[in-house]
């Protein structure tokens, strides 16, 4: 990664002291965040194992490179540390190692098709599949009001330490038009398919990057590729004040096994997830109900338990309740929840009132449970989530936001089949600023 980010930086400066000054415009920006909170019995028991207490920084810093109207190359660099640890947020400070790239492509047009090429953000489905960096080529065209992008994405490389590397790889090809009919109303009908010939000798095996590992059968474990589809369609709509959008997914295809004697196993699951708000004067009221299929039988050859692309542990990525669905501090969830969508449903209320203008205050209801048996706990039900958030601007360009959870906990929210005998709870806060 630092040779990387050296090789970027390097670009940068070739660029720079090649073109005469006035040949390109630079553009600066980025975030900061520093959060401290308090995150308890997450474990679901009086264990205090999963008790975490901590004060962490993260900064982004954004280069944009503009040569041209039709060509920009693009740089976006983080740190992140946590105050106290040893590298970076200790006593004397000076950390090494601790600059990542986020992001570093071009951003062309090219007659009517526009291309970005390199480690660039690339979401699908609104994060049920995949939301998060990502190293591939993205190209896009429009037909009138239709825009037209077609992506090939490469989510595992597979020659780490092995011979006959190419097998052992993980791509993603993707189609996702979005038709717009006026103002009011968007389809983003899409198809996605992941393919890996080989895994079981790649040094991270790719399925085992795939979430919801616990769910997914012995085969699965000790696989032989992969061969997914995910079809699907976002919708969103402006009825009046009310706004509204849908995502309805399913996906198909094969996990191939080699594993004493097991067929390949079939893929056949779903996700289909709402949602809408509405300002009412000084407030508003939003919600929104998802449902992920389970798989009902870890010993059948079908597995129908809802996944999405995970890179590695990264990139799906679908933020929902403070506690059982990761929020703003994302360290852990709660026992029993899988955070990205998978053999879950939840259901989601809440509202948001402007007392004055530069405060908001949010309150959230959740419950959430399994359609299917939790592996782990023979149970279902995680329980009922309250999530209070109050945000204030400090100044232009700077906000703080105050933030309470507390999980009453049912049965699916623990380790074990002992059940839940301590319910979650978080506190916490979080300064930011973004130029």
């Amino acid at each position: 990664m630092k040779k990387l980010l050296v090789l970027s930086l390097a670009v940068v400066m070739v660029v720079a002291f090649t073109l005469p000054a006035s040949a390109f415009e630079s553009v600066f920006g980025g975030y900061w965040r520093t959060r401290a909170y308090s995150q308890q019995s997450f474990n679901g028991d009086d264990n205090p194992g999963s008790d975490i207490s901590r004060v962490d920084t993260r900064t982004r810093l954004y280069y944009t490179a503009i040569l041209n109207d039709n060509l920009k190359f693009i740089n976006q660099f983080e740190t992140n540390v946590e105050w106290g640890d040893n590298v970076g947020g200790d006593a004397g400070a000076d950390g090494t190692g601790i600059i990542r790239v986020r992001a570093s492509y071009v951003d062309a047009t090219m007659g009517a098709i526009r291309a970005t090429i390199g480690i660039q953000p690339w979401e699908q489905a609104r994060g049920f599949i995949f939301s998060d960096q990502v190293s591939g080529i993205v190209l896009s065209t429009k037909f009138g009001e239709t825009l037209v992008p077609f992506s090939w994405t490469k989510q595992s490389e597979g020659n780490v330490g092995v011979t006959d590397f190419n097998p052992k790889d993980i791509d993603v090809l993707s189609l996702y038009p979005v038709f717009n009919f006026g103002e009011s109303f968007s389809l983003n009908p899409f198809i996605v398919f992941a393919y890996s010939d080989h895994g079981e000798e790649n040094s991270t095996n790719p399925l085992s990057t795939y979430g919801a590992n616990a769910a997914f059968p012995g085969a699965f474990r000790n696989n032989d590729g992969l061969n997914v589809y995910w079809i699907g369609a976002n919708a969103d709509a402006t009825l009046g004040a009310f706004n509204l959008w849908a995502t309805a997914i399913y996906q198909g295809g094969e996990l191939k096994t080699d594993d004493n004697g097991v067929d390949n196993i079939d893929v056949k699951a779903w996700l289909a997830a709402v949602g809408a708000s509405v300002p009412l004067g000084p407030a508003s009221l939003h919600g929104q109900f998802f449902y992920a299929s389970g798989d009902d039988d870890a010993d059948d050859d079908d597995f129908e338990a809802f996944f999405g692309i995970d890179g590695r542990a990264r990139g799906w990525s679908y933020y929902w309740a403070e506690i059982m669905g990761n929020g703003r501090f994302d360290s852990q969830l709660s026992a029993g929840s899988t955070a990205n969508p998978s053999n879950l449903w939840a259901a989601n209320i809440g509202a948001t009132i402007k007392p004055m203008e530069k405060l908001s205050l949010t309150g959230d209801l959740w419950y959430a449970a399994h359609p299917e048996d939790d592996f782990t706990t023979d149970e279902k039900n995680l329980g009922v989530e309250v999530d209070l958030v109050a945000t204030y601007q400090l100044v232009e360009g700077m906000s703080i936001d105050l933030v309470g959870a507390y999980l009453f906990a049912d049965d699916a929210t623990a380790t074990d089949d002992n059940g839940n005998k301590e319910d979650p709870w978080e506190v916490g806060t979080r300064l930011q600023i973004s130029f």
